[in-house]
């Protein structure tokens, strides 16, 4: 079933503190990956190279979307972060209809302003996953 993506929100923080990034128009999802570790010997059967799994990587998550540094949006959140260098808790929510939600720590790594003659402030932003990501389905 595919699902429009009008709804899914970046959240800063856990609980009653969390706030919700405002003005998002895209964010790029988790990137997973796993390193291989070569196990290959002289005698491998037929010639061919084993591997057996090494550390995974979540890789980084893009944001994108307009400019409104007003606190409690979400945004001065994330410019914050990227300041303090400290980890912290995210969530990635995607609309009700797919009942599901990333939620990770992460180190906000990049935070960008633009400005264009015919369109509106906007702003973009990164975060690289720190640890184990959760995908949790309801």
């Amino acid at each position: 079933m595919a699902v429009r993506a009008l709804g899914t929100v970046l959240k800063i923080g856990t609980g009653a503190e969390a706030k919700t990034v405002a003005g998002l128009t895209e964010i790029g999802g988790l990137e997973l990956s796993a390193d291989t570790i070569d196990t290959t010997t002289l005698d491998s059967e037929g010639g061919y190279r084993k591997f057996i799994g090494g550390f995974k990587d979540a890789g980084e998550v893009s944001l994108s979307g307009f400019f409104d540094p007003e606190t409690g949006n979400g945004q001065k959140e994330l410019y914050d972060a990227f300041e303090s260098g400290a980890e912290t808790d995210f969530e990635i929510v995607f609309p009700t209809a797919l009942g599901a939600k990333w939620t990770f720590k992460g180190v906000v790594t990049g935070f960008k302003t633009g400005a264009s003659l015919e369109d509106p402030v906007s702003f973009e932003a990164t975060i690289k996953v720190s640890g184990k990501p959760t995908l949790v389905v309801s």
